[in-house]
């Protein structure tokens, strides 16, 4: 349960109305992830992208890490600017926390797209791999060797120099909570309340999200979700497949 006041979360927002796409980025990324994904939604769609607690310019507490407070945080924006029906986009970390925020059946929440999402149980990470994470906070070849392991596509320049930034100003509390608990957290009994019409994007290519675990954890959970699969990309879709994903976010609502 969460034991924190929600903070005021850092974002981006484009457009006008009560109706939006609202977007969680990955661990160890921020609102920026979402940038190319935006530009290619129809402009008259308004899209808010927020830097979740500890990551990009949004406050880093010391504490209150788990999912639900990153849930309520994302719930107290939506009423903070009046939504009235919203989408909520999440990627990896932020597909979690959207699943989350979903399964509380929230107002107005009309629809939910999870693209390359942790697993609502605890995500198969090999403690090896862990190990490395935590012991690689804040180290730059680390951040770019991660950037071109989880990716397929080529990032263009301008891109891998984001997604390193973005890693290398990751809070330290947030960085170590998601490791060592976030990815742990099993929130598989409340995401099964679910009601709205859900799409899993899955990366054809991705090497920390695989098909056939979204399959079972993720979409046999959800009444009604679906699957769609974008061939050809790791784990980074909103960098490597920006104008497909765009497609199918718009498509969702």
């Amino acid at each position: 349960p969460a034991m924190t006041p929600p903070i005021e979360l850092h974002r981006t927002d484009r457009g006008r109305g009560n109706d939006a796409f609202v977007f969680l980025h990955y661990f160890a990324g921020s609102a920026r992830a979402w940038d190319a994904v935006i530009a290619s939604i129809a402009p008259g769609r308004r899209c808010i992208a927020v830097d979740l607690r500890g990551f990009g310019d949004s406050p880093a507490p010391s504490t209150g890490y788990a999912v639900a407070d990153s849930a309520d945080d994302v719930s107290a924006l939506v009423t903070a600017l009046g939504l009235e029906r919203y989408v909520l986009v999440g990627h990896s970390m932020g597909g979690k926390i959207a699943m989350a925020l979903a399964a509380r059946r929230p107002a107005g929440l009309a629809g939910l797209v999870l693209v390359a999402p942790c697993p609502p149980t605890p995500e198969p990470m090999p403690e090896a791999t862990r190990a490395h994470l935590l012991d690689s906070y804040g180290d730059l070849a680390s951040a770019v060797e991660t950037a071109h392991s989880i990716t397929v596509r080529p990032l263009a320049a301008a891109a891998l120099e984001q997604v390193v930034a973005d890693e290398l100003r990751t809070s330290r509390f947030a960085w170590d909570a998601w490791l060592l608990e976030g990815t742990r957290e099993d929130i598989a009994a409340a995401v099964t309340r679910v009601d709205v019409p859900t799409l899993v994007v899955a990366a054809g290519e991705d090497p920390v999200m695989h098909r056939d675990m979204l399959e079972r954890e993720v979409v046999e959970r959800i009444a009604g979700a679906r699957m769609a699969v974008v061939p050809g990309v790791g784990h980074l879709v909103p960098y490597e497949a920006p104008t497909q994903l765009a497609a199918l976010v718009e498509g969702a609502w």
